[in-house]
Protein backbone atom coordinates (compact mmCIF):
# COMPACT_ATOMS: atom_id res chain seq x y z
CA UNK A 1 0.00 0.00 0.00
CA UNK A 2 1.54 3.57 -1.16
CA UNK A 3 0.58 6.55 1.15
CA UNK A 4 -1.82 7.46 -2.27
CA UNK A 5 -3.74 3.89 -1.62
CA UNK A 6 -4.11 5.28 1.95
CA UNK A 7 -5.64 8.79 1.12
CA UNK A 8 -7.71 7.00 -1.13
CA UNK A 9 -9.13 4.36 1.45
CA UNK A 10 -9.43 7.49 3.82
CA UNK A 11 -11.54 9.16 0.73
CA UNK A 12 -14.15 6.18 0.67
CA UNK A 13 -14.29 5.95 3.77
CA UNK A 14 -12.85 2.80 4.21
CA UNK A 15 -10.20 3.53 7.43
CA UNK A 16 -10.77 6.60 9.54
CA UNK A 17 -8.76 9.60 9.94
CA UNK A 18 -7.07 8.02 12.84
CA UNK A 19 -6.54 4.68 11.42
CA UNK A 20 -4.49 6.31 8.67
CA UNK A 21 -3.02 8.70 11.26
CA UNK A 22 -1.90 5.20 13.52
CA UNK A 23 -0.95 3.77 9.86
CA UNK A 24 1.57 6.85 8.66
CA UNK A 25 3.30 6.57 12.52
CA UNK A 26 4.82 3.20 11.31
CA UNK A 27 6.87 5.10 9.14
CA UNK A 28 9.56 5.30 11.59
CA UNK A 29 12.26 2.27 12.29
CA UNK A 30 11.24 -0.32 14.78
CA UNK A 31 13.82 -1.85 16.88
CA UNK A 32 13.52 -5.39 17.58
CA UNK A 33 15.81 -6.92 20.62
CA UNK A 34 19.14 -5.62 19.75
CA UNK A 35 19.89 -7.70 16.32
CA UNK A 36 17.06 -5.83 13.99
CA UNK A 37 16.10 -2.30 13.30
CA UNK A 38 12.78 -2.61 10.63
CA UNK A 39 12.13 -0.46 8.21
CA UNK A 40 7.94 -0.81 8.65
CA UNK A 41 7.05 2.09 6.18
CA UNK A 42 8.98 0.93 3.54
CA UNK A 43 5.76 -0.15 1.84
CA UNK A 44 3.77 2.91 2.33
CA UNK A 45 6.45 4.44 1.31
CA UNK A 46 7.92 2.62 -1.64
CA UNK A 47 5.15 0.16 -3.03
CA UNK A 48 7.35 -2.70 -2.17
CA UNK A 49 6.70 -5.11 1.15
CA UNK A 50 9.27 -5.93 3.62
CA UNK A 51 11.57 -8.64 2.54
CA UNK A 52 13.57 -10.26 4.54
CA UNK A 53 16.50 -12.21 4.02
CA UNK A 54 16.99 -15.64 6.57
CA UNK A 55 20.34 -16.33 5.00
CA UNK A 56 22.91 -16.30 7.21
CA UNK A 57 20.75 -15.27 9.98
CA UNK A 58 19.26 -17.71 13.30
CA UNK A 59 16.34 -18.90 12.41
CA UNK A 60 14.64 -17.59 15.76
CA UNK A 61 15.44 -14.45 15.06
CA UNK A 62 14.28 -14.82 11.56
CA UNK A 63 10.87 -15.67 13.30
CA UNK A 64 11.04 -13.04 15.41
CA UNK A 65 11.64 -10.35 13.24
CA UNK A 66 9.05 -11.93 10.45
CA UNK A 67 6.27 -11.45 13.80
CA UNK A 68 7.83 -7.86 14.77
CA UNK A 69 7.27 -6.82 10.92
CA UNK A 70 3.80 -8.91 10.14
CA UNK A 71 2.42 -7.45 13.23
CA UNK A 72 3.02 -3.94 12.40
CA UNK A 73 2.35 -3.82 8.59
CA UNK A 74 0.48 -7.02 7.75
CA UNK A 75 2.41 -9.07 5.70
CA UNK A 76 6.44 -9.93 5.55
CA UNK A 77 7.86 -12.01 2.99
CA UNK A 78 11.00 -14.26 4.50
CA UNK A 79 13.70 -15.50 1.34
CA UNK A 80 16.23 -18.22 1.20
CA UNK A 81 14.55 -19.81 4.07
CA UNK A 82 16.32 -23.27 4.69
CA UNK A 83 13.80 -26.15 6.43
CA UNK A 84 14.83 -24.96 10.01
CA UNK A 85 13.94 -21.30 9.19
CA UNK A 86 10.45 -23.04 8.00
CA UNK A 87 10.22 -24.97 11.38
CA UNK A 88 10.38 -21.76 12.99
CA UNK A 89 8.29 -19.60 10.71
CA UNK A 90 5.00 -22.35 11.24
CA UNK A 91 5.26 -21.83 15.41
CA UNK A 92 3.84 -18.37 14.03
CA UNK A 93 0.60 -19.60 12.73
CA UNK A 94 -1.32 -19.27 15.83
CA UNK A 95 -1.14 -15.95 14.91
CA UNK A 96 -0.67 -15.60 11.57
CA UNK A 97 -1.28 -17.23 8.30
CA UNK A 98 1.84 -18.67 7.23
CA UNK A 99 2.36 -19.87 3.45
CA UNK A 100 5.38 -21.77 2.40
CA UNK A 101 6.57 -21.87 -0.95
CA UNK A 102 9.27 -24.77 -1.10
CA UNK A 103 10.34 -24.20 -4.36
CA UNK A 104 10.98 -20.19 -4.06
CA UNK A 105 12.40 -20.82 -0.28
CA UNK A 106 9.88 -18.44 0.62
CA UNK A 107 7.71 -17.70 3.43
CA UNK A 108 5.30 -15.25 3.52
CA UNK A 109 3.77 -14.08 6.63
CA UNK A 110 0.62 -12.50 7.33
CA UNK A 111 -2.17 -11.08 9.14
CA UNK A 112 -5.14 -13.43 8.96
CA UNK A 113 -7.15 -9.97 7.56
CA UNK A 114 -4.60 -9.07 5.52
CA UNK A 115 -5.73 -8.71 1.63
CA UNK A 116 -3.32 -7.86 -0.88
CA UNK A 117 -4.75 -5.05 -3.28
CA UNK A 118 -5.16 -5.92 -6.73
CA UNK A 119 -3.18 -3.15 -9.32
CA UNK A 120 -3.58 -4.31 -12.60
CA UNK A 121 -0.31 -4.43 -13.30
CA UNK A 122 0.60 -7.51 -15.75
CA UNK A 123 3.91 -9.27 -15.78
CA UNK A 124 4.73 -12.44 -17.66
CA UNK A 125 7.51 -14.36 -16.47
CA UNK A 126 9.69 -16.79 -18.75
CA UNK A 127 12.22 -19.81 -17.94
CA UNK A 128 14.66 -20.83 -20.35
CA UNK A 129 14.83 -24.43 -18.33
CA UNK A 130 13.30 -26.64 -15.61
CA UNK A 131 16.67 -25.47 -13.47
CA UNK A 132 15.61 -21.66 -13.74
CA UNK A 133 12.21 -22.34 -12.08
CA UNK A 134 13.03 -21.21 -8.62
CA UNK A 135 14.31 -17.77 -9.55
CA UNK A 136 11.46 -17.34 -11.21
CA UNK A 137 8.85 -18.01 -8.54
CA UNK A 138 11.04 -15.64 -6.18
CA UNK A 139 10.36 -13.19 -9.10
CA UNK A 140 6.27 -13.93 -9.02
CA UNK A 141 5.54 -14.22 -5.29
CA UNK A 142 7.47 -10.43 -5.10
CA UNK A 143 5.46 -9.26 -7.86
CA UNK A 144 1.57 -11.08 -6.91
CA UNK A 145 2.24 -9.74 -3.33
CA UNK A 146 2.89 -6.41 -4.59
CA UNK A 147 -0.99 -6.65 -6.62
CA UNK A 148 0.00 -8.04 -10.14
CA UNK A 149 -1.56 -10.65 -12.31
CA UNK A 150 1.20 -12.49 -13.51
CA UNK A 151 1.94 -15.17 -16.15
CA UNK A 152 4.15 -18.24 -16.15
CA UNK A 153 5.56 -19.53 -18.92
CA UNK A 154 8.30 -22.20 -18.23
CA UNK A 155 11.02 -24.36 -20.24
CA UNK A 156 10.78 -22.31 -23.97
CA UNK A 157 14.85 -21.99 -24.12
CA UNK A 158 16.58 -21.53 -27.03
CA UNK A 159 18.09 -25.15 -27.30
CA UNK A 160 14.29 -25.74 -28.57
CA UNK A 161 13.11 -22.05 -29.61
CA UNK A 162 9.80 -23.48 -31.36
CA UNK A 163 8.45 -23.88 -27.45
CA UNK A 164 8.75 -20.25 -27.13
CA UNK A 165 5.81 -18.95 -30.38
CA UNK A 166 2.57 -20.17 -29.31
CA UNK A 167 2.19 -19.13 -25.78
CA UNK A 168 4.10 -15.93 -26.85
CA UNK A 169 1.24 -15.34 -29.17
CA UNK A 170 -1.44 -16.35 -26.62
CA UNK A 171 0.70 -13.61 -23.91
CA UNK A 172 -0.11 -10.84 -26.65
CA UNK A 173 -3.90 -10.92 -26.20
CA UNK A 174 -2.56 -10.47 -22.25
CA UNK A 175 -1.80 -6.72 -22.93
CA UNK A 176 1.30 -7.37 -20.44
CA UNK A 177 3.43 -4.76 -19.05
CA UNK A 178 6.63 -6.37 -18.63
CA UNK A 179 8.24 -9.27 -19.18
CA UNK A 180 10.65 -11.18 -17.05
CA UNK A 181 12.97 -13.76 -18.36
CA UNK A 182 15.80 -15.89 -16.38
CA UNK A 183 17.82 -18.32 -18.33
CA UNK A 184 21.31 -20.11 -17.11
CA UNK A 185 23.92 -21.34 -19.49
CA UNK A 186 24.40 -19.23 -22.23
CA UNK A 187 21.49 -16.81 -21.34
CA UNK A 188 20.10 -15.82 -25.04
CA UNK A 189 16.70 -16.20 -24.24
CA UNK A 190 16.10 -12.39 -22.99
CA UNK A 191 17.78 -10.80 -25.55
CA UNK A 192 15.54 -13.16 -28.60
CA UNK A 193 12.24 -12.33 -26.75
CA UNK A 194 13.40 -8.78 -26.51
CA UNK A 195 13.53 -8.69 -30.00
CA UNK A 196 9.81 -9.95 -30.76
CA UNK A 197 7.72 -7.86 -27.99
CA UNK A 198 7.23 -4.05 -27.55
CA UNK A 199 7.58 -4.35 -23.36
CA UNK A 200 10.39 -3.96 -21.81
CA UNK A 201 12.19 -7.04 -20.31
CA UNK A 202 14.29 -7.90 -16.98
CA UNK A 203 16.83 -10.18 -17.88
CA UNK A 204 17.42 -12.73 -14.81
CA UNK A 205 20.67 -15.02 -15.13
CA UNK A 206 20.38 -17.76 -13.29
CA UNK A 207 23.14 -19.99 -11.75
CA UNK A 208 23.04 -22.65 -14.05
CA UNK A 209 25.68 -24.09 -16.38
CA UNK A 210 28.96 -26.36 -16.64
CA UNK A 211 32.72 -25.32 -16.10
CA UNK A 212 33.89 -22.24 -17.31
CA UNK A 213 31.67 -19.88 -17.08
CA UNK A 214 29.16 -21.65 -15.21
CA UNK A 215 27.41 -20.77 -11.95
CA UNK A 216 25.36 -17.72 -14.14
CA UNK A 217 28.64 -15.38 -15.00
CA UNK A 218 28.46 -16.60 -18.62
CA UNK A 219 24.42 -15.54 -18.70
CA UNK A 220 24.97 -12.38 -16.78
CA UNK A 221 27.96 -11.54 -19.30
CA UNK A 222 25.86 -12.44 -22.29
CA UNK A 223 22.37 -10.77 -20.89
CA UNK A 224 24.63 -7.61 -20.32
CA UNK A 225 26.27 -7.49 -23.72
CA UNK A 226 22.76 -8.23 -25.45
CA UNK A 227 22.51 -5.99 -28.96
CA UNK A 228 18.83 -6.15 -28.39
CA UNK A 229 17.51 -2.57 -26.87
CA UNK A 230 14.96 -2.68 -23.57
CA UNK A 231 16.54 -5.30 -21.76
CA UNK A 232 17.81 -4.41 -18.51
CA UNK A 233 19.59 -6.91 -16.13
CA UNK A 234 19.55 -7.91 -12.60
CA UNK A 235 22.33 -9.52 -10.69
CA UNK A 236 22.70 -13.50 -10.87
CA UNK A 237 19.59 -15.39 -9.15
CA UNK A 238 17.89 -12.10 -8.12
CA UNK A 239 14.25 -13.07 -8.40
CA UNK A 240 13.28 -10.82 -5.52
CA UNK A 241 14.64 -7.63 -7.13
CA UNK A 242 13.54 -8.38 -10.61
CA UNK A 243 10.00 -9.01 -9.24
CA UNK A 244 10.36 -5.55 -6.99
CA UNK A 245 11.19 -3.84 -10.42
CA UNK A 246 8.70 -5.22 -12.53
CA UNK A 247 5.88 -5.10 -10.25
CA UNK A 248 7.08 -0.96 -9.90
CA UNK A 249 7.09 -0.59 -13.48
CA UNK A 250 4.10 -2.51 -13.65
CA UNK A 251 1.61 -0.59 -11.14
CA UNK A 252 3.12 1.79 -12.77
CA UNK A 253 1.68 1.23 -15.81
CA UNK A 254 -1.49 0.34 -14.54
CA UNK A 255 -2.67 3.59 -12.85
CA UNK A 256 -1.71 5.59 -15.94
CA UNK A 257 -4.06 3.40 -18.06
CA UNK A 258 -6.76 3.71 -15.58
CA UNK A 259 -6.79 7.59 -16.20
CA UNK A 260 -9.69 9.14 -18.20
CA UNK A 261 -8.14 9.78 -21.66
CA UNK A 262 -8.52 12.67 -23.46
CA UNK A 263 -9.33 14.91 -20.36
CA UNK A 264 -6.39 17.85 -19.95
CA UNK A 265 -5.96 19.86 -17.03
CA UNK A 266 -6.55 23.68 -17.63
CA UNK A 267 -3.32 24.56 -19.82
CA UNK A 268 -1.23 27.53 -17.47
CA UNK A 269 0.22 28.63 -20.33
CA UNK A 270 3.95 26.86 -19.38
CA UNK A 271 5.51 24.12 -20.81
CA UNK A 272 5.22 21.42 -17.73
CA UNK A 273 6.90 18.09 -18.04
CA UNK A 274 4.44 15.29 -16.22
CA UNK A 275 5.04 13.81 -13.13
CA UNK A 276 4.42 10.28 -11.82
Amino acid sequence: MSIKDLLEDVKRGLISIDEAETKLKTLAVKEVADFAKLDVGRGIRRGIPEIVLAENKPPKETATIAAEMADSTGLTIVTRVNSQHIQELKKLKSRFKVEIHDSARIVVVKKPEYRTRKTGGRIAILTAGTADIPVAEEAKIISNEMGCDVYTIYDVGVAGLHRLFKPLHELSEKEIDIFIVVAGREGALPSVLCSLTDSPVIGVPSSSGYGYGGKGEGALIAMLQSCALGLAVVNIDNGVGAGALAALIANKIAAARGRPQGINPPSSGKTEVPRY
